[in-house]
């Protein structure tokens, strides 16, 4: 049996859940309204987690601009898709729903991408905050507190978006 792994850190975006095994992260949650979903629960880390959690710090301070780090992204096809291409931006890169559409070969899916986007289980490490409507504005995050904390993601990342 696999085993499973939790810590939590601080972030100028709330706290941060990760969760993960012996090989890869495999979650990540902003807290939203004060809460994470595993609260309860004892930290038990790891190297890996220890491994993101430093990463994630270096990111929020401004001296890491790409993570390194093993990542098990586990969804349907489709979503694994849009998640495979998420991972492809960089620091300070955007696209918009229907780029990622055309790029997973699903032209005019872009509600569809929205969705799969949405579901992303490792935010922040998978930017899925660098996805924009195609004329440039915020249309929504699924994360920590939602469009306040995607437009700090943004900003920090300097990314520029219509208002």
């Amino acid at each position: 049996m696999t085993n499973v792994f939790l810590i939590r850190l601080d972030s100028p975006i709330g706290r941060l859940e990760l969760t993960g095994d012996d090989e890869a992260v495999s979650g990540l949650t902003i807290e939203r309204d004060g809460a994470l979903p595993h609260d309860g629960e004892p930290e038990r880390s790891n190297a890996v987690l220890d491994d993101a959690s430093t990463q994630l710090t270096e990111y929020f301070a401004g001296s890491r601009t790409e993570f390194d780090l093993p990542v098990r992204l586990s969804g349907t096809p489709f979503q694994e898709a849009v998640w495979a291409e998420l991972e492809r931006l960089g620091w300070g890169e955007a696209t918009s729903y229907g780029a990622l559409a055309a790029a997973v070969g699903k032209p005019g899916s872009a509600r569809a991408i929205g969705g799969a986007v949405g579901a992303n289980p490792i935010p922040i490490i998978v930017g899925c905050h660098r996805v924009l409507a195609s004329d440039g504005r915020i249309t929504g995050y699924s994360g920590g507190e939602g469009i306040p904390t995607k437009l700090w993601l943004l900003g920090h990342e300097q990314i520029g978006f219509a208002a």
